[in-house]
């Protein structure tokens, strides 16, 4: 249960602000249909922290656990600075047509957006921790849902309310201790 609520909590911090997050709003502006964003964000999160998860579990046969240690530690930490670097939307088109419909769209433009994102870096490094893959592939999952949804449903207003910086500072500290646990045998 601990890599559940531990994996729901990281990605739903890490996703505040972005681009993921921004593609949510972009698509939600464009298309005001939000059941097919949203079902296209899950379906699309679902896929791509699976295999990210699947990294994360093969990593551990290959590594021993001293080097498995030292190499999570240090990518927790780096993720910690990663947090404090806001991402940005560029040059995203939604086009004026959808080719796929907006459940297709969403889902094809949101599985590539996450590609080599914080969050899917993340859900690799939680499943190589934790070794509990089913767990952290629903706490991931329901992190990005919980973040991704609302600023669907409720748009611009919700990001106006949010102090993005004050989360990407918080989300670092929890990395860094994270990082640090890792790393001094504690986890």
């Amino acid at each position: 249960m601990e890599a559940f609520l531990v994996s729901t909590g990281i990605v739903a911090l890490a996703e505040m602000g972005d681009k993921t997050q921004l593609l949510a709003l972009i698509l939600a502006a464009r298309f005001r249909k939000p059941w097919p964003i949203v079902l296209g964000i899950l379906v699309a999160t679902v896929a791509n922290h699976a295999l990210a998860g699947a990294v994360g579990a093969w990593v551990t046969t290959w590594l021993g656990p001293q080097i498995l240690r030292w190499v999570l530690g240090g990518s927790f930490i780096a993720m910690a600075i990663w947090m404090l670097i806001p991402d940005k939307i560029d040059g995203t088109d939604t086009g004026s047509a959808p080719r796929f419909g907006v459940f297709g769209t969403t889902l094809v433009a949101f599985f590539l957006a996450e590609m080599g994102d914080k969050t899917q870096i993340a859900t690799v490094m939680l499943a190589a921790q934790y070794q509990a893959y089913f767990w952290v592939v629903a706490g991931t999952t329901l992190g990005m849902m919980l973040a991704n949804a609302p600023v669907v449903w409720l748009g611009e207003r919700m990001t106006r309310l949010v102090p993005l910086r004050v989360v990407h500072v918080v989300s670092a500290l929890i990395f860094l201790v994270l990082g640090l646990a890792a790393l001094l045998g504690w986890a």
